[in-house]
């Protein structure tokens, strides 16, 4: 029996994504393990592996389709021996956007004469098999209802994924199955054959706009807009700013780099934040928190997400237990997560799941900003540029090179008092940051 290739849930909250690339065509071979498609997601484009063996035998997704549900049909596997006449019949469309049409008409319609037989696909999903509006049976088993007048909706499939298949049909007239209403072949048949749709008409430019090009919005920039929108409104943010002197830091990220030579990697002023705000939050916990309506979750780990900026947004790889890695295993790391955030190669687990945010745009030249707190997170830092100011030491005008600092807190979460805390360990740490490498 022909295998059904769905759609994949790449992460526990993955309800859609984008069918980006079939990396077999129809008549490939394929076996157990082999790549046969990339998958874009909200955040990573993924590959997808197959389970099953056989030849690719139909894609019903084509590559591109954005919005493809999870579990919806998007090809078909043949198994040995079985050739493309295998599939018909067996519902390869897709089923969720011609599920919209018929429900439309059948209110329209209403009032003339089929409201009754419009529903007849519905006992189909359960005694199908599918979770569309279609009955997933094989060709032999449906000529061998319809010859016996049997309704496929009443029956269950023993076959792969509950296919009705011959046996089904045996089974059935065996025990007097029940059979077709007269009107449900042409009562489905209705609504499938789709009325034109009236679709409202574009409203014209407003008088003296330029001319201008749309960018359709890609899943991740979907995702942003919503997630960052729910963060204003139902967390209440403040922000605490602090003024960190780096001479300090930026004389020993020197003095280590060129100890370590042609090793192969560079500290940046980035790795040393993180690293700093790790021991901070391993000191005053209270800020390494998230709201739930029943408690406030303070976690035990510091897992650190890191904002990067890609082409089509912003994504946020996490330094797992920053608290206990020393400089060159963040650095490293960090680098390896931004190089494949940007390729959109990350797992799920490497950008889910961080318990703070750190958002690093001093190397813009941005002197300070505040940041929009990543949910369900309870802060999240945003570190300006280095940049010489003067500033008073000893009662003297002296010249330091100076990083603002912002903390986004959500105040259900972390008071003024936690957040100035925080503040306070993390400036020592960043201006002595000798005692980062105790």
């Amino acid at each position: 029996m022909p295998i059904k290739v769905l759609m994949p849930a790449l992460s526990p909250t993955m309800t859609e994504g984008t069918l980006a690339k079939w990396l077999k065509k129809e008549g490939d071979t394929v076996a157990s393990g082999d790549v046969i498609a990339e998958i874009e997601t909200d955040k990573a484009t993924m590959e997808v592996e197959s389970a099953d063996e056989g030849v690719l035998g139909k894609i019903v997704v084509p590559e591109g389709t954005e919005g493809v549900p999870v579990n919806e049909l998007i090809g078909w596997l043949l198994e040995e021996g079985e050739d493309a006449s295998a599939i018909e019949g067996a519902g390869d469309a897709r089923p969720a956007p011609k599920q919209e049409a018929p429900k439309q008409e059948t209110k329209a319609e209403a009032p003339k004469e089929q409201p009754k037989p419009a529903a007849a696909p519905a006992p189909a999903a359960s005694g199908g098999g599918d979770k569309g509006d279609r009955i997933f049976a094989s060709p032999l088993a449906r000529r061998m209802a319809e010859q016996a007048g049997l309704d496929l909706a009443s029956l269950s499939g023993s076959g792969p994924n509950g296919r009705i298949v011959k046996a089904d049909i045996e089974a059935a007239l065996s025990k007097g199955g029940t059979k077709a209403p007269a009107s449900a072949p042409q009562a489905a048949a209705a609504p499938q054959a789709a009325a034109p749709v009236s679709l409202p008409q574009s409203q014209p430019d407003v008088p003296g706009l330029p001319s201008y090009t749309e960018v359709p919005n890609s899943s991740m920039r979907k995702v942003i807009a919503k997630r960052l929108t729910e963060s204003k409104l139902t967390a209440p943010h403040f922000y605490l700013t602090i003024d960190c002197e780096i001479d300090k830091l930026l004389a020993v990220r020197k003095e280590l780099n060129e100890k370590v030579g042609d090793s192969g990697y560079k500290l940046s002023v980035n790795d040393l934040v993180i690293r700093a705000t790790a021991l901070a939050l391993k000191k005053v916990p209270a800020a390494n928190a998230t709201w739930t309506e029943s408690a406030i979750r303070i976690y035990d780990q510091v897992d650190i997400s890191v904002a990067v900026a890609i082409d089509e947004g912003l994504i946020t790889p996490v330094i797992r237990d920053a608290g206990s890695k020393g400089l060159v295993e963040i650095s490293a790391e960090m680098k390896d997560l931004a190089k494949r955030a940007r390729e959109r190669k990350l797992k799920p687990e490497e950008f889910q799941g961080g318990t703070f945010s750190i958002s690093n745009l001093g190397m813009f030249g941005i002197k300070d900003f505040a940041a929009v707190i990543n949910p369900p997170q309870g802060a999240i830092l945003a570190v300006g540029a280095g940049e010489q100011r003067p500033v008073v030491k000893d009662g003297a005008l002296a010249i330091a090179t100076v990083m603002s600092c912002t903390l986004s807190v959500d105040h259900r979460v972390v008071d003024g008092a936690i957040g100035a805390e925080f503040l306070s360990v993390f400036k020592k740490l960043i201006e002595d940051p000798m005692t980062m490498l105790l």
